[in-house]
């Protein structure tokens, strides 16, 4: 297989009310037509502009079950908030869903922006990059040794162990989700991977290259080489049928959507390993089994050398 970098889906969060049948079916044919991972957002409650409510499922109960119905595909939160359990609540959750998929799951993590559902749901929206910080030493520590024993500002874990561990002795990578420098200094000695969404760089290639160059500079005063991290980024793209995402935000930007037949998606898609991506998760318009059907081609395109 040639493919030039990885690419996955994200399955349904608010677009429609999707219930499990059908987030089943799209993720089983999903790794049927060769996607390589499956992602679901970390969100509790949403309101459009115009305050109307609207919620996706758990996440973490939906990553449990979408592991168990597969078998090849990664799978993780894009991203996990880390303000919505305790972090070693968080740690456990991760290792019981790494044994579930045989070591497949992806650990996505950031400190949540939605403060309409911290207030819902009783969680404290203040200091959210401290109390990550500490989370995040916690949630880690856990995975990668299985004991820590931490007493902070914000959250504590007194004498705690991961037991049973997951399938990786180290845990499951860890992937942050941030372009905010603190978020960067903290993360940058410990994660394997990173991710920008799409709104961010205007879900273009070389819109991408001054975020890379702030993870680089982050990666150097971490002490690591630069492209040690690896560089995901979800990727916004509209089918035929596509009518425009929900938008949850009145002041989100509006980008422009990759479109076109499979050759164009295809070399579209590419251009995003040549900008130093190496994964990719795609935001479909619309989210639906039909959908991912209709990107098999783009995938096989991928897969065939020069063809992209």
């Amino acid at each position: 297989m040639a493919r030039p970098l990885k690419v996955g889906v994200q399955l349904p969060e608010v677009e429609r009310e999707v219930r499990w049948p059908e987030l089943r079916a799209m993720a089983t044919l999903a790794e049927d037509v060769g996607f390589d991972s499956l992602w679901v957002g970390d969100h509790l409650l949403y309101r459009t502009p115009d305050g109307t409510p609207r919620g996706p499922w758990e996440a973490w109960s939906s990553l449990a079950a979408l592991a168990a119905v597969t078998s090849r595909i990664e799978l993780g939160p894009l991203v996990a908030a880390t303000s919505f359990h305790a972090p070693a609540m968080i740690a456990k959750k991760a290792a019981t869903i790494e044994d579930i998929s045989g070591g497949r799951l992806i650990l996505g993590l950031g400190a949540g922006w939605n403060e309409a559902e911290y207030r819902a749901f009783g969680f404290p929206f203040d200091h959210r990059v401290s109390r990550f910080e500490e989370a995040f030493t916690i949630i880690r520590t856990l995975l990668r040794e299985g004991a820590i024993d931490f007493d902070g500002r914000y959250y504590q874990a007194r004498d705690a162990a991961l037991e049973p561990r997951g399938p990786r002795p180290g845990g499951p990578p860890l992937m942050v989700g941030s372009i905010g420098a603190r978020m960067l200094a903290i993360t940058a000695p410990h994660v394997e991977l990173w991710n920008a969404w799409y709104d961010w760089f205007e879900n273009r290639p070389d819109g991408l290259e001054p975020l890379i160059g702030q993870l680089a500079a982050a990666e150097t005063a971490a002490g690591r080489p630069v492209g040690s991290i690896g560089r995901t980024a979800a990727v916004y793209v509209q089918l035929p049928q596509g009518r425009g995402r929900v938008r949850m935000t009145s002041d989100a930007p509006p980008v422009r959507a990759l479109s076109g037949d499979a050759e164009a998606m295809a070399r579209e898609l590419a251009a995003f390993a040549t900008a130093g991506i190496g994964h990719l998760q795609l935001v479909v318009d619309p989210i639906t089994e039909a959908s991912i059907a209709a990107l098999a081609p783009v995938l096989e395109r991928l897969d065939s050398p020069g063809s992209a």
